[in-house]
């Protein structure tokens, strides 16, 4: 079969137990030393060059939800030429990390694996509600998300988490410095409003990934694949509360 045909199934069927030891995604044995650790270990395994099919069929988008001590992981699938919705998947499940600033990814990938598990169709590309490399250790969301799939991931956050950004030209993108390194760019994706930070999470280039991100923008800020990832979870979050 073809990538992408809806006859597809479990395209993914990632136990993410098995990529990080689950002692570090349970609650009470969660070690911040050891997570760290990990972090750095696995930064060094990132890929910062375009590992992306000829042509980009689809295009997905990655967003976590919380309410009442549980997780949401939401994953919506995009056609890339048209961003028409092609499928949206979610999952619902006890939270099994901290909340814990910089370590954000032991916490939200198992909800979103176990989504991204449900596809029937496979994404080329994920664009992540999140940093990639733009991270004080350079394992952001995106990048965690990137390995443990093995799929080309982009980190496109709302803020910023670490480095200073150089210059405000709002036609062009503006690097984010950190540590003497270009780690991402802050991207004006629609006239009056603020930036996004996008950054490299796995197996694609910088510029790519800008390139990627601007053709997913529609008439908001936030480009469309994780805006319908987004409202999948709010949908799934105020089903759960219903």
């Amino acid at each position: 079969m073809g990538l992408g045909q809806k006859s597809q199934t479990n395209v993914f069927k990632i136990n993410y137990a098995s990529q990080v030891p689950i002692r570090l995604v349970l609650n009470h044995a969660f070690s911040t030393e050891k997570a760290r650790r990990l972090q750095l270990s696995l930064s060094k395994k990132v890929i910062c060059e375009d590992r992306l099919p000829e042509q980009i069929k689809f295009v997905g988008g990655v967003d976590a939800a919380y309410s009442n001590g549980h997780a949401i992981g939401a994953v919506a699938v995009l056609e890339y030429s048209t961003l028409k919705v092609v499928e949206t998947k979610t999952s619902f499940q006890v939270v099994s990390a901290p909340y814990i600033p910089t370590l954000l990814s032991f916490r939200e990938i198992p909800p979103v694996v176990s989504a991204i598990n449900l596809l029937s169709v496979k994404p080329d590309v994920f664009l992540v509600d999140g940093h990639g490399i733009a991270h004080p250790r350079r394992l952001g969301f995106a990048s965690h998300l990137g390995l443990v799939l093995d799929a080309v991931t982009i980190g496109v956050a709302k803020s910023l988490l670490c480095g200073e950004i150089r210059g405000k030209e709002v036609n062009k993108w503006n690097p984010i410095m950190y540590k003497g390194m270009i780690v991402g760019a802050a991207v004006y994706t629609r006239p009056g409003v603020k930036p996004v930070y996008i950054s490299t999470g796995h197996k694609i280039s910088l510029d790519t990934a800008i390139e990627i991100v601007k053709h997913c923008i529609g008439k908001y800020r936030i480009p469309e694949p994780l805006r319908e990832a987004h409202k999948a979870a709010e949908a799934r979050k105020k089903q759960e509360l219903g």
